[in-house]
């Protein structure tokens, strides 16, 4: 075989075995193969938007899909893992208008009209949106490319089309007035997942309001938006709030527009808050969710002071309108200030919602939009009911407030009201969460669902397929026939094509018959696992699921794997704007794909927050080398590669690593089949950096330095086998140097081409030593601890050296307890680093020699000669005055009630545990001081 290069080169082996991977079709997914013997392994990607770029967020949820579909193919599966984009409509628009804004071609989007937008974006999407693709590929990310799919592709378009036709049919959407996000910049309808609450500080504005019918009576209003106050139609004060409940039904004189100063009604209503401002809350039912719930439920005028780009309109009075809301507010507090109705006003902090993707503040607005009542619901909610989730809604945990809804405020269908009241008693569902405490959100949320806001009013999108002809509706797949037909302008919100993505991107037709005979959905439907982040839970995964049952009739998945928040050192979410979030494409150009794979997993617990540190990824890159070192190595040894092992050559050492590699697979198998990735990582680096390579080579070199050929060979066949099991139970998390050496080291070379011949892709999972495999080996419990009792010995022996601060090669002195072959004596000579190593039963140590005593027996380090005695002396005494005196400081802390009763328990531990590390260093440094004698 070639010998491997000295040092590895990422880079270039990166880039050849992915196109190889390629060119051998490695990715590509075979409907018939799937068999009984070669079950189906599933998994589609979460599309990311086609604006997008490659951030770590996109690294961690990849890098476990890439883990889960490699381990598959290991274990035989045919493996579909299925790419594609998102459309994103809102965001997509917003890039390409902002292009063409900063290029001078447009200043609206009016400027070029529909058709010539939709054909600029269409451009630019074909020149720009393939970059995060070829990001992932950069990762390693071994998706069956040849399927890759777009949601606005014409196959898909006309799946979402379908979709809707049936809903619509089914009485299920309607068109109705109702109270949602409106983003001014990009005049939309927006998802609660599209807005962003940002803290601001802002004002609140106290003014003062007469009773009509008691004019000496005043009420104080306190309000954040004065500009507003056009729009009021009532004020509401809470039935009992002893303050104002007797004034409930008379009437207030509205102080803006100025030409309109309008009686408006005093109501009860129990929403109002004693505490919040003056108690009085001003009712703008046009302009706040709330205030528009008041105003439906006293039958409230409406009043709609904004046009929907935020300038004040005509209904504002003559000294508003034309204003924006912002300029608004400002000369709404001058007229409130000249008309002496201002109290005061003073610095105040609240939650403001953003645009997500324009970044200005949404507008709560009554707009006429499209609104889908949800589909299976029913199906959808008992499928991940289990044990976690048997909780009612007041103990789940999660406050109706915690829980996104849909942009709007319209009332719960008779579906969702029906299943809140299921009984406890339903069966387990068939689908699993990881980890399972977000079956109590997904079930709490499935319990109170509102109806959807479907329709968006940009341009870049599912256009709604309904028509109008003078009273005519016409809602069809296929645009209607005949002269006089204008189509619905609206388009469809992003997730309503996103939540077919499972059997959408697989051919789905609609058509029973034709989709029964599929060989996509027959093979790959239900997928296995999906991998998303939480934030999403309500807004893509529960709506696949309903859309699964609704027109596929099963779950869209098995398992779903819930990814934690990436954050930085400091715990803040990454982000561009607070520039903490690394570039994924620089640290694998700095560390390779592999080490930033590695260093991401490493530090992923299972659905837990992730604190980014790229020190991982660098540590990742060390593993890797040390992995390519331990390969040169065993090249470097020479002879034959993956011979048979001889039972009656396994020295001890041998049959100890054999062991810790039958834990390896234990504990990675069950790791990965448990979703526990940061644990399988914490495995393998245990086993390969520390018992494989710093114990077992270091070991091995008493037999790889002697004159026993036989001995020799069999070592060699250890090392071999432990490689090559290694090597496949690195691949899932790296891809890349797992082929190069598997290739390098000619583990390839005997194997069937679909069993690791082509690829270790496809080489078989490790599997664990049965019973017979250990008899024959002669490999028994006890061989772990003699192993293990040898390898005490000597950290004990290095712990004396480093106690004298010694680094050089020294005389030890054993005096066993037993019988020693002199093959392990060479083995503890050689891990000590001794030179020589005695063994003496009879040593009599002189007075005052340090000795360890260890499961072989004791262990002396004669200190002649090393040390200056008296110099070694005089810096332990040193040393340990000033440990003295740091141990009396804290005892004298913790002996003080006035500091032990005044700290945080985080602090007081802190304190206790600095004693004890203390202690701990004082006896130490007297058995030293006691050794010099």
């Amino acid at each position: 075989m070639p010998e491997l290069e000295k040092t590895y080169t990422p880079a270039e082996v990166e880039s050849r075995w992915y196109q190889r991977w390629l060119d051998d079709k490695c990715f590509e997914a075979d409907p018939a193969r799937v068999s009984e013997k070669r079950p189906a392994y599933s998994i589609v990607i979460p599309p990311p938007n086609v604006t997008g770029i490659l951030t770590l967020g996109h690294v961690l949820n990849n890098t476990i899909q890439d883990i889960l579909s490699r381990r598959a193919r290991m274990l035989g599966k045919e493996v579909l893992w299925l790419p594609g984009t998102d459309h994103a409509g809102i965001a997509t628009q917003n890039v390409v208008e902002k292009t063409l804004k900063k290029q001078g071609v447009i200043k609206h989007r009016d400027d070029l009209g529909r058709e010539k937008l939709v054909e600029k974006i269409w451009e630019w999407k074909e020149k720009h949106g393939g970059i995060i693709i070829q990001q992932l590929k950069k990762l390693g990310a071994s998706c069956d490319w040849s399927r890759e799919r777009f949601t606005f592709d014409d196959d898909y378009n006309r799946c979402v089309m379908r979709v809707f036709v049936d809903l619509y049919k089914k009485g299920l959407i309607y068109r109705g007035k109702r109270m949602v996000n409106w983003c001014p910049s990009s005049l939309t309808a927006l998802s609660d997942e599209e807005v962003e609450m940002k803290q601001q500080n802002g004002f609140m504005y106290h003014f003062k309001v007469q009773v009509v019918e008691e004019p000496d009576t005043w009420l104080t209003i306190a309000t954040t938006r004065p500009e507003t106050i056009p729009g009021d139609t009532a004020v509401a004060v809470n039935p009992k709030d002893e303050r104002y409940a007797h004034l409930i039904g008379k009437h207030i004189r509205r102080p803006l527009p100025l030409e309109n100063q309008a009686a408006i009604p005093i109501v009860g209503d129990d929403h109002v808050d004693f505490e919040f401002g003056t108690g009085v809350l001003k009712v703008t039912p046009a302009h706040d969710k709330a205030d528009f719930e008041i105003g439906q439920r006293h039958n409230l005028e409406i009043i709609d002071v904004l046009h929907p780009n935020a300038v004040l309109n005509d209904l504002a009075g003559k000294d508003l309108a034309g204003l924006e809301r912002f300029e608004g507010r400002k000369k709404a507090v001058e007229l409130l200030r000249e008309m002496e109705a201002l109290i005061k006003e003073e610095p105040h902090q609240n939650n403001v919602g953003y645009s997500e993707r324009a970044g200005v503040p949404i507008e709560p607005r009554l707009s006429e939009q499209w609104f889908l009542k949800y589909p299976s619901v029913k199906e959808a909610r008992e499928c991940v009911w289990d044990g976690s989730a048997r909780v009612s809604r007041a103990d789940s945990g999660v406050s109706p407030e915690s829980v996104p809804g849909d942009g709007n405020t319209s009332e719960r269908h008779s579906a969702g009201t029906q299943n809140a009241a299921r009984e406890d008693a339903c069966a387990p569902g068939p689908m699993r969460f990881y980890p399972d405490r977000w079956a109590k959100v997904y079930d709490h949320w499935m319990g109170g669902l509102q109806d959807w806001c479907i329709s968006r009013q940009v341009w870049w999108g599912h256009r709604i397929p309904v028509w109008y002809r003078g009273e005519e509706v016409y809602c069809g797949v296929d645009a209607p026939e005949g002269d006089g037909w204008s189509q619905d302008p609206d388009v469809l919100d992003t997730w309503f094509s996103s939540w077919l993505w499972p059997f959408a991107t697989m051919g789905w037709t609609g058509d029973k018959e034709k989709d029964a005979q599929n060989p996509m959905l027959k093979a790959f439907y239900p997928t296995t696992d999906l991998v998303t982040g939480p934030d999403i839970i309500f807004f893509w995964v529960a709506r696949m699921i309903m859309a699964g049952y609704e027109w596929m009739g099963e779950m869209p998945f098995k398992n779903v794997y819930f990814t934690g928040i990436i954050r930085d050192k400091q715990g803040r979410k990454m982000s561009k704007s607070l520039g903490n979030s690394p570039d994924p494409l620089e640290l694998i150009a700095n560390y390779s794909a592999d080490a930033l794979r590695f260093g991401i997993m490493r530090s992923a617990p299972l659905g837990q927050d992730i604190c980014f540190d790229e020190k991982n990824v660098e540590l990742g890159r060390n593993f890797c080398t040390k992995l390519w070192n331990a390969a040169r190595f065993r090249q470097m040894q020479g002879g034959a590669t993956e011979t048979e092992i001889s039972a009656e050559l396994l020295s001890s050492d041998d049959k100890w690593i054999l062991l810790r590699l039958n834990a390896a697979i234990s504990e990675v198998t069950t790791a990965l089949e448990e979703y526990r990735f940061s644990d399988a990582t914490a495995s393998l680096y245990r086993f390969f950096w520390s018992e494989y390579c710093d114990w077992y080579i270091e070991a091995s070199k008493a037999v790889l330095q002697g004159s026993d050929e036989k001995r020799k060979a069999n070592t060699l066949a250890v090392i071999d086998f432990i490689l090559g099991n290694a090597l496949r139970l690195f691949h899932p998390f790296l891809p890349f140097i797992t082929e190069e050496l598997w290739h390098g080291m000619g583990f390839s070379a005997d194997m069937p081409e679909n069993q690791g011949g082509k690829s270790i892709m496809f080489a078989p999972w490790p599997k664990l030593l049965d019973e017979d495999e250990l008899a024959y080996f002669g490999i028994l419990p006890e061989d772990e601890k003699t192993a293990n009792d040898k390898y005490e010995a000597v950290n004990l022996g290095r712990g004396l050296k480093s106690s004298f601060n010694i680094n050089k090669r020294v005389r030890f002195v054993l005096k066993p307890n037993t019988d020693i072959p002199a093959h392990e004596i060479e083995v503890l000579r050689i891990l000590l680093n001794a030179e020589p190593l005695d063994v003496d039963t009879a040593y009599a140590p002189p007075k005052g020699t340090p000795t360890a005593l260890t499961p072989l027996g004791q262990l002396f380090l004669p200190l002649d000669g090393l040390i200056d005695v008296e110099a070694e002396r005089a810096r332990v005494t040193k040393e340990l005055a000033k440990v003295s005196s740091e141990l009396d400081k804290v005892r004298t802390k913790l002996a003080d009630e006035n500091f032990t009763s005044k700290v945080p328990q985080k602090v007081l531990d802190e304190h206790k545990q600095r004693e004890t590390d203390w202690q701990e260093k004082k006896a130490k440094l007297e058995e030293m001081m006691s050794a010099l004698g």
